[in-house]
Parts: C-alpha cells; sequence; structure tokens
C-alpha cells in the first residue's frame, strides 16, 4: 500500500483491551494508520491449556468486534511475522506493552533485531503492572528482596492516570485490504465453557460489580472460599482485559477494603519485580539455601503427586480445592496456599510439580504470581523466616470454611454431612481415608528443614 506518512502497527499480547492502553496513543500519534494485530506463538500455544486459550481467543473477538472486524490474527514467530506485517502496510514502528517476562524480553529482543533491520522502531509504553519492575528500588538502586518495605517504597512512587483511549482514538488499517500481510487465523476457540466470561467488556463489568457488592467487605471476605469474597479479576488481570491503574483509581487509600486489595495489586508488582531481577527463581529456588533440602521424587512420590491432582487426599479442604480447579480453571488464593502447603510439606513433593500442574490448569496463571506464590508456601522463596510455616489443613479449613459450604460444593461425598473437617460423626464409605498423617509429616517437614538452617 501507499500512504503520506508511514503507518504504525499495534501489537497486543497481555493487553486485550482497547480502554486506558497507552501504545494505542502512541500509535495513533506515529502513523496515518494503525494496523491492529495479535500474532498466536506456537510456543505459547503448546503451554497453554484449553481454558486459557479460550478465554485468549474470547478476548480477541471482543477486540475484533469493537474494530469492525478489523484485527489481523497471525499463527507463527513474531520475529518472522512483525517484520512482514510491517513490510506489507509501511510501518515505521510498532507499538506494544512493555513485557518483563522471561520469555517477553527474549521475544521482544528478538523482533527488535529483526525490526530494527529494516528500519522500523519497537516502542514499548507501559506495562501490565501498576508500577513496572526495575522502578521500585532501595536508596542504593538495589532491588527488594521483601514485601513489606517493598510495599512502603511502592507507595511512595507516583502512577499516572488511566490512559484516555478507545477505538474512535485511532484510524485502524483494514487487514482486509492489504496485500503481502501473513494469513489471518481465527482466534483460539476449544470449546471449554468459562466460569467467569472473558474480554474487556466482561472486565469492566466484573469490576464495576466488585465495587458495588464486595469491596466493602474485602478485607474480612477474601480469605473465606464460602463467600463471593473476592474480585475474580485475576485472569482479566492476566489477559489485560482491564489495567490495574483503572483498578487504583477506583480505590481508596485509607478504608479497609480498598486498602487491602490495593496491597494485593501491589504483591502482583512486587513478584513481577522479583522474577525480573532473578528470572531463573521461575523455575528455581530463589532462596537458593534449600537446593540442598530433602524431597520424595521416586515412584510411590509420583502416585502421591496424582492422588493429590484428583483431590482424593482425604483432607476435605484439599480436595476441595484440587476438583475445584479441575472443573472451572481457578481455585480461592487461600485454598491455594492450603493445598500447596500440603504438597510440600505433607507430601514432601517438590514444588515445581504444584506449580507445573497450576500453570497448566489455571485459567489466570501468571508465571511470576504463581511460581513466587508456591515459593512463598514452600519456605524457598522471598520470606524472613519461612521454614516453621506448616499449615494444618483441617484446621484451616475449620478457620476458613467454618460452614462446610465449600467443601460440600466440590466435594459431594461429603454433601449430606454435618461437620465435614474433622468428619466427628465419621468418614462416608466413597470418600478416602487421610493418605497421610499430619502431624507426623509435619514433623518430618520439620526435620528436613533444620538439616539446612
Amino acid at each position: 500500500m501507499t500512504a503520506t506518512a508511514p503507518t504504525a502497527v499495534l501489537w497486543f499480547r497481555r493487553d486485550l483491551r482497547l480502554r486506558d492502553l497507552p501504545p494505542l496513543l502512541e500509535a495513533a500519534d506515529a502513523g496515518s494508520g494503525v494496523l491492529a494485530c495479535f500474532v498466536l506463538d506456537p510456543r505459547l500455544e503448546a503451554s497453554a491449556g484449553p481454558r486459557r486459550l479460550q478465554f485468549l481467543g474470547d478476548s480477541l473477538r471482543g477486540i475484533h468486534d469493537a474494530l469492525d472486524g478489523r484485527l489481523l490474527i497471525a499463527r507463527g514467530r513474531p520475529e518472522d511475522l512483525m517484520p512482514q506485517i510491517c513490510a506489507a502496510v509501511e510501518a515505521g514502528s510498532v507499538h506494544v506493552s512493555a513485557d518483563f517476562s522471561p520469555y517477553g524480553a527474549r521475544r521482544d529482543a528478538a523482533v527488535g533485531a529483526a525490526l530494527g533491520a529494516r528500519g522500523v522502531d519497537l516502542v514499548a509504553t507501559g506495562s501490565p503492572y501498576l508500577i513496572s519492575p526495575g522502578r521500585v528500588t532501595k536508596d542504593d538502586g538495589t532491588p527488594y528482596k521483601v514485601f513489606t518495605p517493598f510495599f512502603r517504597r511502592w507507595r511512595e512512587i507516583g502512577r499516572r492516570g488511566p490512559a484516555e483511549s478507545d477505538p474512535t482514538s485511532v484510524s485502524w488499517i483494514d487487514p482486509a485490504g492489504v496485500p503481502g500481510l501473513p494469513a489471518p487465523v481465527a482466534g483460539p476457540d476449544p470449546g471449554v465453557v468459562l466460569d467467569l466470561p472473558a474480554g474487556e467488556a466482561a472486565a469492566l463489568r466484573r469490576w464495576s460489580e466488585f465495587l458495588a457488592e464486595g469491596l466493602g467487605d474485602y478485607a474480612t471476605d477474601r480469605d473465606r472460599p464460602d463467600k463471593p469474597g473476592t474480585s475474580r479479576m485475576s485472569a482479566h488481570l492476566k489477559f489485560g482485559t482491564i489495567h490495574p491503574r483503572t483498578m487504583a483509581a477506583d480505590l481508596g487509600q485509607h478504608d479497609s477494603g480498598p486498602g487491602a486489595y490495593l496491597r494485593e495489586l501491589a504483591f502482583r508488582d512486587f513478584y513481577a519485580a522479583v522474577l525480573h531481577q532473578w528470572p531463573a527463581s521461575a523455575w528455581h529456588n530463589w532462596n537458593s539455601t534449600f537446593d540442598t533440602i530433602e524431597m520424595d521424587t521416586g515412584p510411590s512420590a509420583q502416585a502421591a503427586f496424582e492422588t493429590w491432582k484428583r483431590g482424593r487426599t482425604g483432607y476435605p479442604i484439599v480436595d476441595a480445592g484440587m476438583r475445584q480447579l479441575a472443573a472451572t480453571g481457578f481455585m480461592h488464593n487461600r485454598v491455594r496456599m492450603i493445598v500447596a502447603s500440603f504438597l510440600v510439606k505433607d507430601l514432601h513433593l517438590p514444588w515445581q510439580w504444584g506449580a507445573r500442574w497450576f500453570m497448566e490448569q489455571l485459567v489466570d496463571a501468571d508465571l511470576a504470581s504463581n511460581q513466587h506464590g508456591w515459593q512463598w508456601c514452600a519456605g524457598t522463596g522471598t520470606d524472613a523466616a519461612p521454614y516453621f510455616r506448616v499449615f494444618n489443613p483441617t484446621a484451616q479449613g475449620e478457620k476458613f470454611d467454618p460452614t462446610g459450604d465449600y467443601v460440600r460444593r466440590w466435594v459431594p461425598e461429603l454433601a449430606g454431612t454435618a461437620e465435614v473437617h474433622r468428619l466427628k460423626s465419621g468418614r462416608p464409605a466413597d470418600y478416602p481415608e487421610p493418605m497421610v498423617d499430619h502431624g507426623a509429616e509435619r514433623t518430618e517437614a520439620l526435620r528436613r528443614y533444620a538439616l539446612i538452617r
């Protein structure tokens, strides 16, 4: 095509929205027209389960509809496709939100080099975070290793307000009229039914509902899996169908509910910063002292792992969480901590096994939050004194699911049981006995930790 001025490309990644999207405004300023595109990278497709692919596909269809069909979706390696796309529309720049994940950084370096060889700039504006990795540092410029001081400094750093972007901010190029573009493909559609709808419109609607109905009690109800006390915004944050900046603009700093929620957004920034600074911590112990701890890995360990995955451990709160995960691709955050502690400290299995299973199953699977959440539970991550923290699954169930409603919902064998956590009135014949004795395994876990202290 021929144009009087260079065009621009807006490359969607973890920012599947049109509002509050700074790269969209940068692209509008940089080009006489803007081509919107998404690249289905086979390497990422292979690592995503069907529910995550469904969420991705539904979100892309939302953008496609909002742009009246003017979203190009192509499959292939971005370093190969982006130069082809830019050549077809005579683009002078490609605009993205910065990606700080280990894979994203490598990919963008390769794409930037391929584009640079053709005189095209890869321009990163903003990121998926309230404060991007690398900005919150100590006075000497070194990164924080503990959340609490990170959070204090995080609160001192100013944040921009939401970007004033929407579908009308840009003169969009219709890919159907451009020769030389990669062959378009449809967004993923495995046919999975999601328990919450995907896409920007759904994100904004869900956030509005939470502000009206859930935020006031968030500080007290967020740890209760038997209540609808969480926002369920994690998948939307993962895929960028809403930006946390949009959400933070609706939160106050002082009330308990908004303050507690803002702290969780800061935790998300913290784990992203830790992974950015120490990329090997994605699959290796952040605290290398724990590299020598004894873990079980033989055939019996594999069998125990399969029992845990199926939700047949004999501990009701653990089994409820694992079955919720299998049925929906989601698990309540408090229950995630309980099942993770059980895997590592009752079954003595590597945290990486559980982290990998979560990455395969969770719709909201985010590498930084998932891996470092697992390391928090395992005691191998960014925590000052983790070795003695071993969750008692029965006591945790009684405290955070006091009515037993959560367990009864996901463990049908216990639906008619009055007291589900200790099963004082007896264990139904079709529900398994505890696979381990928690008291004995807690002692064993502490013994193993003591050997490396």
